[in-house]
């Protein structure tokens, strides 16, 4: 999740101070990513630095607004018209959990899967009872958190149907007699990158 471009489009909408800028963003997201404002003020001092965004006026409060700059407007624009990669190779800490787990003595992993399905499933009713509490969606506060409970419910229920898969590939493997721990390899792991190779320069010195 992009705070960065996030606040960069709220503050398309008008110059804002920190906490007004956590009060919008969590109001816009169904405060289900809740930022701290240590957060907001380290990511306006890059924006800041950057150019996407200026120091503006300052109330009679002390609040120091902050307003977006054309580079920053450029900025959003871009955001909004690009897809969202997201990279093959990201980090997931239940995938790493299990994988670690069914390489180790002595674990029950079906009992693993067992603990993580309930605790997924109680997290899906929770997102569902949520979810239906909003009937209509009465404002764009209700409908862009509508949006972020569905996206949650799509993941929850994407969990629990691996765990259901990795279950079956868990029993397949152990009648093929294929699972069990895995020991300490016993190479030398190399250290450092490996050495490119350097090709032969020509003779006479050409290149």
């Amino acid at each position: 999740m992009s705070i960065r471009q996030s606040l960069l489009a709220i503050l398309d909408q008008g110059p804002c101070y920190g906490y007004q800028l956590r009060s919008e963003f969590d109001r816009r997201t169904g405060s289900t990513w809740p930022l701290n404002v240590g957060q907001i003020y380290n990511t306006l001092d890059r924006l800041e630095r950057d150019g996407l965004v200026e120091k503006a006026n300052t109330d009679d409060a002390g609040h120091v607004y902050y307003a977006i700059t054309d580079a920053g407007r450029a900025d959003v624009v871009r955001w909004l018209g690009s897809p969202v990669v997201r990279a093959g190779n990201t980090r997931d800490e239940l995938a790493i959990k299990l994988a670690i787990a069914v390489t180790l003595p002595g674990v029950d992993i079906a009992d693993v899967i067992q603990v993580q399905r309930a605790a997924s499933l109680r997290v899906l009713q929770d997102l569902t009872k949520a979810k239906n509490a909003v009937t209509q969606p009465e404002s764009a506060d209700d409908l862009a958190g509508l949006l972020i409970i569905d996206s949650l419910i799509f993941q929850a229920e994407a969990e629990v149907r691996w765990l259901d898969h990795s279950e079956s590939t868990l029993a397949r493997a152990v009648a093929a007699g294929v699972a069990g721990a895995l020991p300490l390899s016993t190479e030398t792991p190399k250290r450092g990158r490996p050495v490119k190779s350097v090709e032969p320069r020509p003779a006479g010195g050409e290149r």
